[in-house]
């Protein structure tokens, strides 16, 4: 590929802001944005933006008791569009926007810090119920219907005598119909879990040697076909899903991404093959992954096993001095992408040429 036809990333407006900026979400069918995090006071924020003309507008500023850690709309429906987060005390609320003074849905979910939220079941993507996963340093993963107070609908935790870990990371996937549910769980210890909902059943685990700092299924709303994992110590890992071996579970190929921590993995929603990591040096990388001519074959004893296909780095920018905190695709627009640095900056990156490759 000439660098004519590469791809170019484009920062095309930088906010800084007052307080530290842990997550950042598009909310969907618009061209608004989310920040959150927490002022040097020890309160967490929740910013809401507008892309007007080439920069961004602040429509609302909300204050909170707790910091917040993490959100996502990926519950809510198009309609109300609200926001679910996760914050520093261990609580999962649910925010309409337009009157943020009471959560709608407020449950005391951890014993700590919320790290990680995904949501399913919302804006029209995937089939089945609206469910919220949360996971924690406290070492459970837990998943909440939003239509049900107080409890979980299921609760992933250390058995009696197992030492509990720290969940960095969850992701939902395998939601193609109404019955079928999995959760992907990152630890930090490089534990991942694959938990079938279906079932209530671990089916299948592994450890990449470093702590998982984000995982993200290709798409949430299909049989499985791609999950990638990203890790301290640079690497990430892309696992084929579509064909599991009794023993050796799923085919991967893993890449040495950048010199330090990956702390973020998104897939294009236009594109699935194409992705951005985002890492602890500042800098963002994006990929193309290349499925094998076969995708299968069978071992000596004639079991299916996958085979990993292969990734290619298509392009990548230095934009902050301070790791990239979190990083989102628009559902919308393609090519358009906001991420957050803990130099307490807000990015919108245009990345141009995707639909060419």
């Amino acid at each position: 590929m000439s660098a004519f036809e590469k791809p170019q990333i484009i920062a095309h407006i930088q906010k800084g802001l007052n307080y530290t900026v842990f997550d950042c979400k598009w909310v969907p069918c618009s061209a608004k944005f989310v920040t959150m995090g927490n002022f040097a006071r020890g309160t967490g924020v929740i910013q809401l933006y507008e892309i007007q003309h080439g920069d961004l507008k602040l429509l609302r500023e909300i204050e909170k008791a707790k910091p917040i850690k993490c959100g996502t709309f990926g519950a809510t429906s198009l309609q109300q569009r609200y926001l679910a987060t996760g914050d520093f005390a261990g609580n999962l609320h649910i925010w309409n926007l337009e009157a943020p003074e009471t959560p709608v849905y407020a449950v005391k979910g951890h014993k700590e810090i919320v790290n990680a939220v995904d949501g399913v079941g919302g804006l029209g993507i995937g089939e089945g119920a609206p469910e919220i996963v949360t996971g924690s340093r406290d070492g459970t993963v837990k998943v909440w219907d939003p239509r049900q107070k107080d409890d979980p609908v299921a609760n992933m935790e250390p058995v009696q005598g197992e030492n509990k870990r720290d969940c960095w990371t969850v992701a939902f996937g395998n939601a193609y119909n109404q019955e079928e549910r999995v959760v992907c769980a990152g630890y930090d210890n490089g534990d991942i879990k694959l938990f079938d909902l279906r079932n209530m059943s671990l089916r299948w685990e592994t450890n990449i040697k470093n702590g998982v700092c984000s995982l993200e299924f290709d798409r949430k709303d299909i049989s499985m076909n791609k999950l990638i994992a990203t890790s301290l110590e640079g690497k990430f890992h892309v696992f084929d899903m579509r064909t599991q071996h009794p023993t050796k579970g799923f085919a991967s190929v893993s890449e040495k991404a950048h010199k330090s921590t990956v702390w973020q993995v998104r897939h294009l929603p236009q594109n699935r093959e194409l992705f951005l990591t985002a890492g602890g040096a500042g800098g963002l990388h994006l990929w193309k992954y290349e499925y094998p001519i076969q995708r299968s074959k069978k071992d000596s004893e004639g079991v299916e096993m996958g085979v990993a296909g292969s990734v290619s780095l298509l392009q990548n920018v230095t934009l902050s001095t301070q790791p990239i905190s979190s990083l989102d695709w628009s559902p919308d627009k393609r090519g358009l992408c906001i991420c957050s640095s803990f130099d307490q900056m807000v990015r919108v990156l245009i990345i141009t040429k995707l639909h060419k490759i």
